[in-house]
């Protein structure tokens, strides 16, 4: 189940919000869900402009992963995912924890699926 993303704030364009300030802002947005979100619910709920929304999207769920692995937390990125991938994030989303030194498997593979879950029962469990 997937539950639909709430308005935040004016409609802004890339120029509006750099990656740290819409960061900020995805987070908060993020913080008290329950159920994930799409990248397309993200990007409407922080009220995006094309072009390049999901670019935004994207810069932001990096910025939130980076804090995240250096405060110890778990990726409340997690919170975001496909609509194209049966539940999971997008492969962007493993890469970025592989470069983070959280997550060591195939985006593509089971291990996704099992890395994912547990972000989220620990995102949840906050």
């Amino acid at each position: 189940m997937i539950a639909t993303a709430t308005v935040l704030a004016a409609a802004t364009t890339v120029e509006d919000n750099p990656p740290a300030t819409l960061a900020h802002r995805l987070r908060a947005h993020l913080a008290n869900r329950h159920l994930p979100i799409t990248y397309q619910e993200a990007a409407e709920g922080l009220m995006l402009l094309a072009p390049n929304t999901m670019h935004q999207v994207t810069e932001a769920l990096e910025q939130i992963m980076a804090e995240d692995a250096a405060a110890d937390r778990p990726f409340i990125a997690a919170m975001v995912i496909s609509k194209w991938r049966d539940g999971l994030p997008a492969p962007g989303f493993f890469d970025c924890a592989t470069r983070l030194g959280r997550f060591a498997g195939d985006a593509n593979g089971p291990d996704a699926r099992v890395f994912h879950t547990v972000e989220i029962n620990a995102v949840l469990a906050l």
